[in-house]
């Protein structure tokens, strides 16, 4: 007799916990750009994303023992998907590194929250995801905030075309596709598998690349260069912790406090100080992505009410009697 598959439960909601994961997230992400920034005056950003790479899948091989071992994280059912995915993040990692070397902390922070932008459109296409007119006109105003910051026709003082702009950019449409991607694969496989193809097809890829311009870290430099991935690694591990058990709509304006820190760390490490245009163009994006988020969370609650009236109509016609709300989603 076949055992019926059980269904993964999400954990309890607990938006202040998850509020303190997601801001534990920022200040390390934060002293990650400070890193990869002071990194970047004497190594080259693929050899320190090759680093991040490395030091991260480090860290995690010891979840593998526990999880039946590298031939484990390595089955999928999706092969080429999960390399894809792979490569999409790879490049998403470089460039994001790329945009914190070239650019004031502040603008490349500032630019990489459009992420939430390209969502939008990305899960129209590639998820056949209703986009409604609202949604559509808040992502539309939010590129307004991305143009503003990149200032273009604004001379030498814009960002407009710079290649550290085009990173940044470049950098938050790659996260957003890398977002759907994770979407469809986790149907799939699970989270060790993820894991794996993430971290083992960055370090590969980007092992290439950095031959060519491979520069011996000193001690100091290879000190920082394993503090950066652990940062980074810890970093993503609160990000995802908080987002698990938190409300996204909800805890969503604490991951923006990402936008303060890389200021704040801009100006006391850096000497930069974000202008008008960079202020008012992160507004924006903040309020639009934000306003997003709600949306998205309004027309998911929605959805529930009226999925859980009509189980309670059907329920009620078969002369069942049920008090008990619906399973939450499983997490993807």
């Amino acid at each position: 007799m076949s055992k019926a598959k059980a269904e993964p439960v999400r954990q309890p909601v607990d938006n202040r916990r998850a509020a303190f994961w997601l801001l534990a997230s920022a200040v390390m992400f934060t002293f990650t750009g400070v890193l990869v920034k002071t990194l970047g005056e004497t190594l080259h950003p693929f050899e320190i994303s090759f680093f991040r790479g490395l030091v991260a899948l480090a860290v995690i091989l010891p979840i593998f023992s526990r999880t039946g071992g590298i031939r484990a994280g390595m089955r999928t059912q999706i092969p080429l998907l999960q390399m894809t995915r792979g490569v999409v993040g790879s490049l998403a990692m470089f460039l994001g590194f790329y945009a914190i070397v070239a650019l004031p902390l502040a603008d490349a922070q500032a630019i990489s929250f459009s992420r939430n932008l390209f969502l939008v459109p990305l899960a129209a296409f590639i998820l056949a995801e209703a986009v409604g007119p609202r949604r559509a006109i808040a992502a539309g105003v939010g590129f307004i905030g991305v143009l503003i910051m990149l200032r273009p026709g604004s001379g030498d003082a814009g960002l407009y075309l710079s290649l550290g702009a085009a990173a940044a950019l470049g950098h938050a449409f790659l996260v957003a596709l890398a977002t759907v991607l994770v979407n469809i694969a986790s149907r799939y496989d699970g989270p060790v598998t993820l894991m794996f193809y993430t971290n083992t097809v960055s370090v590969t890829l980007i092992a290439i690349p950095t031959f060519f311009v491979w520069q011996t870290p000193n001690m100091t430099e290879l000190m920082m260069l394993i503090a950066m991935g652990i940062l980074a690694t810890a970093s993503h591990n609160c990000f995802i912790r908080a987002f698990a058990m938190g409300e996204a709509s909800v805890i969503a304006p604490v991951d923006y406090s990402r936008l303060i820190f890389a200021a704040l760390a801009g100006w006391l490490v850096f000497a930069t100080v974000p202008d008008m245009y960079t202020i008012s163009g992160a507004l924006i994006i903040v309020a639009s992505s934000f306003y997003i988020l709600r949306r998205e969370a309004m027309v998911a609650k929605t959805d529930s009410q009226s999925e859980t009236k009509k189980g309670i109509k059907k329920g009620t016609k078969r002369g069942i009697v049920t008090d008990a709300p619906p399973p939450p989603p499983p997490i993807p």
